[in-house]
């Protein structure tokens, strides 16, 4: 009787002794269980009752649900059900003991992830703690962190994913209410408010998973593709700013990474401490450790793609975009206006999409005054590419001449106007009219600085690419001679020939081979040193076994052999003719021999010419992997400074500078899209310091007297080891003019003869030139 007494009234001690012996302990157990079940009955009725006492039988048997699974088979249900249907009745104690103790039957593997997630993701909206909000929000994420570490839990995700799909999508049928105007102050917030705040927690968890680098597939970029259509302006703004780029904020209390320590103060201590060998080794495995973790955090904080290259179906998504933002235009604030129109520039630029009905919008817009007038400009300029029609974009660069390029304005406008005309033409040359062309290169002559630059961008973008819309005179020397030989541009609509070969494939081709020669590498080693070539470069998949809309897995020893035909006959003759035509020339090269100089540069610079017609056949035999690609790049930027150090001249020159930034782009944005948009100040152009107001130059000499005594210098007498008077000289600047005229050096001057005067000049140079 007494040992029953004890243990009914000591929970943590029964709590002890049933996990050291659960089955000699199941009496005990089960009468607390039934008196758990009638407490839980009551505090149905009446929550506010018996609340201290309810919550410690709560965490006595999520201590010990694992002992008896069997009998606690229904209590993580009856908790779920506790939570979601009586939230708003429970005390914040309460509430935060029953998800604690959820969680803990997570940890313990009581229940499963989904059911924990099930649980806390309707919370979310509807807690109105922090504390308990932000302990929700770092189980979610780590939970589905934890069970993505090694290997993708694809069931998890697609279960997760569904349901942050089904919180965007549940509030798509409301009202858009916008962020100004009429509708916004008269809109009741149960209509959208409890909607939008589900909907904001699922983007917000989104991104969050994208930005840690846990879910990078499609399915995550279209889960926020649909927040950006939610009748919730707040939903939108962060759904766009999630494509754009621009979310500035880390949240800190999510990070759960362990701070590194310090390579150099290991190597500090590691010099001052004694040198053994086991210090050294400890040593290096700290350092490896360190490397290691910063290259995984490197890696997860980069995803694959961007999310703009991931979206489904994009062309559908930019005219939404575009409806989205013609529809709803006046319900919109100008700010959300330009996030639109820059998501929509951007996708219509990187995926070469046509929404005609964009340019037509956004001419009412571009006027000198309008308010935040770069950003438009160059979401204008963005959403412009080489399949653009010009009969769209003629009269957007007639509405730019006429508003920003004229006499009324000042000239950061007129810069303005002609960099925006330059940027959309340089990615649809055929929107320019001669004659308007005509007059914007006349600003070359301007006396401003931007202005006068940006005319001269404009007439040598045309220099490239269509110099017959200039006069004779504007053409330059490398224009007019390419037009002489009859090079003309391409009319808008045609493409050039189809590729015959990769530019710069044979000097690839002869660096593999001349580094077989020198290591000696047979069939199969070359074979591991493709897949070696691989590594790093290797895209993680979602699926190992198929996929809905990637590559299929084809057996490489199959014995069929794979022939690919030309399927018109004309082709087939056409290679015939020039295999002929390059034995041809192989063989006039062959005669050509005999008769070969004895000057070795030139010897060289014809083997480069002809390494340069010569058609490779690397292509075709290897599977070129992305080093492959990378070292290419860096052989022709070697044949290009090669070229320019042989005197190739300015064409040379101007080859080797495109090949050089187009490697730093490609490094720069390591295969983001983002960098390769353009900014506002690409827009703006240089432009002078404005002067300094009264208030600057004010702050400017405060800052100047920091660290200083008032009123006083450091030089001088103050910074001497002993303090003395001042030099003479210092003395003889202060003297008056009357005093100096009448010196004896003054004086000495003035009776110098010629030959005094000659000799002292003499005596000067011999001392300037000594000094040097």
């Amino acid at each position: 009787m007494g040992r029953g007494v004890l243990l009914t009234s000591n929970l943590p001690q029964l709590q002890n002794l049933i996990k050291r012996d659960p089955s000699a302990y199941k009496e005990e157990f089960l009468q607390q269980w039934n008196h758990f079940n009638s407490i839980r009955q009551i505090f149905q009725i009446n929550p506010e009752e018996n609340a201290q006492h309810f919550r410690e039988l709560v965490s006595f048997v999520a201590q010990v649900a694992q002992c008896y699974p069997k009998e606690t088979s229904d209590f993580p249900s009856q908790m779920s059900t506790l939570l979601l249907e009586n939230y708003g009745t429970l005390s914040p104690d309460t509430r935060k003991s029953l998800v604690q103790n959820l969680v803990m039957l997570r940890n313990k593997n009581v229940i499963t992830s989904i059911t924990l997630l099930q649980t806390l993701f309707p919370l979310l909206p509807r807690t109105t703690s922090s504390s308990l909000r932000s302990f929700i929000r770092r189980t979610i994420l780590s939970d589905i962190r934890t069970a993505n570490l090694r290997v993708k839990n694809h069931k998890l995700n697609r279960a997760v994913q569904a349901m942050l799909f089904g919180m965007v999508e549940r509030g798509m049928d409301a009202e858009v209410v916008g962020d100004k105007g009429k509708l916004r102050a008269a809109a009741r917030p149960s209509a959208a408010g409890s909607n939008g705040e589900e909907a904001m927690w699922a983007v917000v968890l989104t991104k969050e998973l994208w930005r840690k680098g846990i879910w990078n597939d499609a399915k995550t970029v279209s889960i926020i593709a649909l927040g950006c259509f939610h009748p919730v302006v707040k939903v939108q703004s962060a759904s766009l700013h999630f494509f754009l780029g621009s979310d500035e904020e880390k949240e800190d209390s999510d990070e759960e990474e362990e701070d590194l320590p310090d390579v150099k103060s290991l190597q500090h201590r590691r010099e001052i401490n004694k040198k053994t060998r086991s210090g050294a080794k400890k040593l290096e495995k700290q350092i490896k450790t360190i490397k290691s973790k910063q290259k995984k955090k490197t890696d997860s904080s980069n995803p694959n793609f961007p999310a703009i290259q991931l979206l489904n179906d994009p062309q559908t998504f930019g005219e939404k975009l575009y409806d989205l933002l013609n529809k709803y235009d006046k319900r919109f604030s100008l700010d959300h206006k330009i996030l639109i129109m820059q998501l929509l520039s951007r996708v219509m630029g990187g995926h070469k999409l046509c929404v005609l009905g964009f340019y037509t919008y956004i001419m009412k817009y571009l006027t000198y005054h309008q308010l935040r007038i770069p950003a438009i400009l160059v979401a204008l300029a963005q959403s412009v590419h080489e399949y653009t029609p010009p009969d769209a974009l003629t009269p957007v660069v007639r509405k730019l001449a006429q508003e920003f390029v004229h006499p009324g304005v000042g000239s950061e406008v007129i810069a303005a106007g002609i960099n925006s005309i330059r940027e959309v033409c340089r990615r649809q040359p055929w929107a320019m009219e001669e004659d308007l062309l005509g007059d914007l290169i006349e600003y070359r002559k301007s006396r401003d600085k931007a202005v006068t630059a940006a005319a001269r961008g404009l007439l040598q973008l045309f220099r490239e690419v269509n110099p017959g819309m200039l006069k004779r005179r504007e053409r330059g020397k490398d224009a007019s001679m390419g037009m002489a030989k009859g090079s003309q541009p391409l009319p808008f609509g045609h493409s050039a020939e189809a590729a015959v070969d990769i530019e710069g494939l044979v000097l690839l081709e002869d660096h593999l081979k001349k580094l077989r020669e020198e290591d000696g590498a047979a069939s199969g080693d070359e074979d591991e040193g493709d897949e070696a070539a691989w590594e790093g470069w290797d895209v993680e998949s979602d699926s190992s076994e198929e996929s809905s809309d990637g590559w299929l897995d084809v057996d490489s020893d199959s014995d069929e052999d794979i022939e690919v035909s030309d399927s018109e006959d004309e082709d087939g003759n056409k290679s015939k003719k020039s295999r002929e035509k390059g034995k041809g020339k192989a063989k006039a090269g062959d005669d050509d021999e005999d008769a070969e100089m004895d000057d070795e540069d030139e010897g060289k610079e014809d083997a480069a010419e002809d390494a340069v017609k010569r058609i490779s056949t690397l292509a075709t035999t290897k599977i070129l992997t992305p080093a492959d690609f990378a070292m290419l790049n860096d052989l022709r930027i070697k044949a290009a400074s090669e070229a320019v150090e042989r005197g190739g001249g300015s064409s040379a020159k101007r080859k080797l500078a495109t090949l050089e930034s187009q490697k730093k782009s490609l490094l720069a944005s390591d295969g983001n899209l983002a960098d390769a948009f353009i900014s506002e100040n690409d827009i703006l152009g240089p432009r002078k310091k404005a002067k300094a107001d009264y208030a600057e130059r004010i702050a400017s000499i405060e800052k100047g007297r920091e660290g200083r005594e008032k009123y006083g210098s450091l030089k001088g007498k103050k910074n001497k080891e002993r303090p003395s008077s001042s030099t003479n000289r210092e003395k003889a600047r202060n003297k008056p003019i009357m005093m100096i005229l009448a010196s004896g050096a003054v004086k000495g001057k003035k009776k110098a003869s010629l030959r005094q005067k000659q000799q002292k000049l003499r005596a000067h140079i011999e001392r300037a030139k000594k000094s040097h």
